[in-house]
């Protein structure tokens, strides 16, 4: 190959980069398949949820004991709970809102998920969340990550208690079994009553019981924001909307529901669910009253994950604070000792006010007391013997003068009185004599 004149300077320096991007890939490390990116190698619940993997499944027993108190409310509100269960802050936050004087007109203006919004329009539901949050919290989990064994529990406690004799038809809620699979529907168009019953009665009933196994308090208006249903051996809690094709119970409301873009969005045809849930702690102690139905199951495999939670998420606070101004002004909301008896069934730590910026009482030593002498009795003078009583001389009656200015009918007398002065009046009248003239005579003394 012939070399035109200064080439051999080109290729030197071709030859050098060639050399040198060698180099340089020789040099880089290969690639760790772990640090690649999650949509590429890992699954995107996993990439979401990193303790997914320590969380540990409710056995069909404790889902049914979790799922007792509610299994038998309407489907449209149970779709509702269920989502709102993942958002116990949130539960937590409309619950503060509400207590505080919040509107219910104000609801659709919060910050909030929708199934959160849609339960705060029932206020006995919500704060029976908020007061239990270690029960709605496990209800939470148990949707996020056993969705489908939870929707086989409520049918087996609907089950239950149909067989029982306890669940039927009504004026408040429609019974339907279509295809194997218990539907409760409300009947009113325009309103829905929250259920109220013992579960440890209604699913096993009991002989001789006198009275109903289900009552009823005061019934809440049904709105756009019942968005939610079931689908029973199908997709599950599904967005419809209020168009096209609604449930039997909708058909009946959807005259007098008023739309709006808060509820009905086509944002919510994807039911969201916060899995992020699965890294909140509950206190297990207060997960084992609920057995109602099954007495003898206790919740020690979630004890286990809520442990290896724990040491992997140290110093990590897994709940988000509320923004409450006069929470935040007042109260030190950073302790953690508030969550030992606020917002969980059962007594907890007792609340003391230590370390909240006061100082403790000092008791002040109280001054011994000196024992004193019994007091001696004082002897007291001899009585006096009473003095007779004396006769009292009656009253005499007081003659009342008789003057002009007595007009006491019983003492006036007109005609004394116009005789009173005649006398003085027909006398001459006396007068005194004129002194003596002074003499005549110029007034000379002789």
């Amino acid at each position: 190959m012939r070399i035109l004149p200064g080439g051999s300077l080109l290729l030197s320096f071709l030859i050098s980069i060639l050399l040198f991007g060698a180099a340089r890939t020789e040099a880089l490390p290969a690639q760790d398949p772990a640090q690649q990116s999650p949509d590429q190698s890992q699954n995107p619940d996993q990439a979401q949820n990193p303790d997914q993997s320590v969380y540990a499944d409710y056995a069909p027993d404790q889902l049914d004991n979790l799922l007792a108190p509610i299994a038998l409310y309407p489907d449209p509100l149970l779709a509702q709970v269920l989502v709102a269960a993942t958002f116990p802050d949130q539960i937590d936050e409309a619950s503060r809102f509400l207590r505080g004087g919040g509107s219910a007109d104000d609801i659709d203006n919060q910050n909030w998920d929708v199934s959160v919004k849609a339960v705060a329009h029932y206020p006995t539901v919500l704060y029976m969340m908020d007061n239990r949050l270690d029960w709605t919290t496990s209800l939470g989990q148990a949707y996020v990550n056993q969705s489908t064994d939870v929707q086989t529990s409520i049918q087996r406690l609907r089950g239950m208690a149909h067989d029982a004799g306890t669940l039927q038809s009504g004026p408040q809620m429609d019974v339907e079994n279509q295809g194997g699979y218990w539907d409760i529907w409300p009947v009113e168009p325009q309103m829905i009553y929250v259920p109220v019953y013992d579960p440890a009665i209604l699913y096993i009933g009991r002989r001789g019981w006198i009275g109903p196994y289900i009552t009823f308090g005061v019934g809440f208006p049904i709105g756009a924001w019942l968005c939610y249903d079931f689908g029973w051996g199908g997709p599950g809690i599904y967005y419809f909307g209020w168009g096209g094709h609604l449930p039997p119970w909708a058909v009946r409301s959807r005259p007098f529901v008023h739309i709006n873009s808060v509820y009905v969005n086509e944002r919510y045809r994807n039911v969201t669910v916060n899995r992020a849930v699965l890294n909140r702690r509950v206190n297990v102690e207060n997960l084992n009253r609920y057995n109602a139905v099954h007495r003898d199951v206790r919740y020690s495999n979630v004890a286990v994950g809520n442990a290896e939670r724990a040491n992997e998420r140290v110093g990590e606070r897994p709940n988000r604070p509320v923004n409450n101004q006069v929470v935040q002004r007042n109260i030190n909301t950073s302790d953690t000792r508030i969550q030992d008896f606020r917002g969980h069934e059962g007594g907890g730590a007792s609340m003391t006010m230590e370390g909240q910026g006061r100082p403790a009482p000092v008791e002040q030593p109280r001054p011994v007391e000196q024992a004193r002498p019994p007091a001696q009795p004082q002897a007291r003078p001899p009585e006096r013997p009473a003095p007779p009583p004396q006769a009292r001389p009656a009253p005499q009656p007081v003659a009342r003068p008789n003057t002009a200015f007595d007009t006491e009918p019983r003492t006036f007398n007109p005609s004394q009185s116009s005789q009173r002065g005649q006398s003085s009046r027909q006398a001459p009248v006396s007068r005194p004599a004129p002194a003596p003239a002074p003499p005549s005579g110029g007034g000379k003394r002789p």
